[in-house]
């Protein structure tokens, strides 16, 4: 999957004050703003179907797309829009559409269509390229906001949807790290689990931002690469959730895709409780989220009543141990967790 840089191809429609964008033959009306951070905005957006699709019965983007299980009901999508203001942003950006087009799976968030233009500087802004990049749309949030309101709530997840949320998070990374070469995603966290509620079934969770993904192993055989991959990881990866290779990397290591088995151990902790094992460090006078990840100094808050069960906090330790070499891969990850879905079933 290319990027396209016509002007035409993502395009504000002046006519209606700014409120339709067209990403390359598909126009798309912008009902609302659903979030933001850094230079990146994300709208909610309906499609305009064109004439001629009315008539053939079906809007534009439908028969674009491969899968027809991505094309929505409702014409509703999410779009994300990306000021771009330097030529290492562009490629950032260009990287991130390469990615996601490697993989295509149920718990992965698909990238339907994309497009980069060219922009003339303002006054207002000094960006001079904005990509325009449409995905599905899930309006439950992510992990992480619904987090935030069950703990609002003093509410959690039960064992059941715990696993099941789980599980789908191992599949969709499985997926990734079963690639040649494999992936890492790099950035495994509450925040970039898109959670939808389903009745009578448990949470569906999808894993997405690749914006961090890259070939998962690498060989470091130098003190400056191990500085070079410190200084990378502290920029992609979330310091909560960062493997501690990450923080303190040997001048002599083989990074690998157990990286993510880290993140993965924090977020199953983050279902269960709301936040990484090792935030608790950031409230305490003198506490350093390096040495209580580096040693795992792990701390299990009050839960549910009852209690979780016991092989959930030892499938964390599990995950959660400092020596990558020791570490489980994805595929010992699934089959424990189908084990544990077995055995705690509903």
């Amino acid at each position: 999957m290319g990027c396209t840089f016509s002007g035409l191809n993502a395009l504000y429609d002046a006519v209606n004050g700014g409120g339709d964008v067209w990403i390359n033959e598909n126009r798309f009306r912008i009902v609302r703003q659903l979030g933001e951070g850094g230079f990146a905005y994300v709208f909610l957006v309906k499609e305009v179907p064109s004439d001629s699709s009315s008539a053939a019965g079906g809007g534009g983007l439908s028969k674009k797309l491969k899968d027809s299980c991505h094309v929505s009901d409702d014409g509703t999508y999410a779009m994300k829009k990306v000021l771009i203001q330097t030529s290492e942003q562009l490629e950032l950006v260009k990287e991130e559409i390469r990615v996601s087009s490697l993989f295509s799976h149920p718990n992965l968030l698909p990238l339907l269509d994309h497009a980069i233009i060219a922009v003339k500087p303002t006054q207002e802004g000094s960006w001079n390229h904005e990509a325009y990049l449409l995905f599905p749309v899930h309006l439950d949030g992510t992990l992480l906001d619904n987090a935030t309101a069950m703990q609002a709530k003093k509410e959690f997840y039960s064992t059941s949807d715990v696993l099941q949320i789980f599980w789908q998070l191992c599949a969709g990374l499985k997926h990734m790290h079963s690639l040649d070469p494999p992936y890492a995603h790099n950035d495994v966290k509450p925040g970039n689990v898109l959670i939808t509620h389903r009745k009578g079934q448990p949470p569906l969770a999808i894993l997405m931002d690749f914006g961090s993904a890259r070939p998962a192993r690498r060989q470091i055989r130098s003190r400056s690469e191990a500085l070079q991959l410190q200084e990378w990881a502290s920029e992609h990866c979330s310091a909560p959730f960062r493997a501690p290779e990450l923080w303190d990397c040997p001048s002599d290591a083989d990074i690998d895709e157990r990286t993510d088995i880290w993140s993965l151990g924090c977020t199953l902790y983050a279902i269960m409780y709301g936040v990484s094992p090792f935030e608790y460090v950031l409230g305490e006078s003198g506490g350093s989220l390096q040495l209580a990840i580096v040693n795992a100094q792990i701390k299990w808050p009050a839960g549910p009543k009852p209690a979780y069960p016991e092989a959930l906090h030892q499938f964390v330790n599990w995950m959660l141990q400092p020596q990558a070499a020791v570490r489980p891969q994805i595929d010992d990850i699934v089959i424990h967790v189908d084990k544990l879905i077995a055995k705690f079933r509903q």
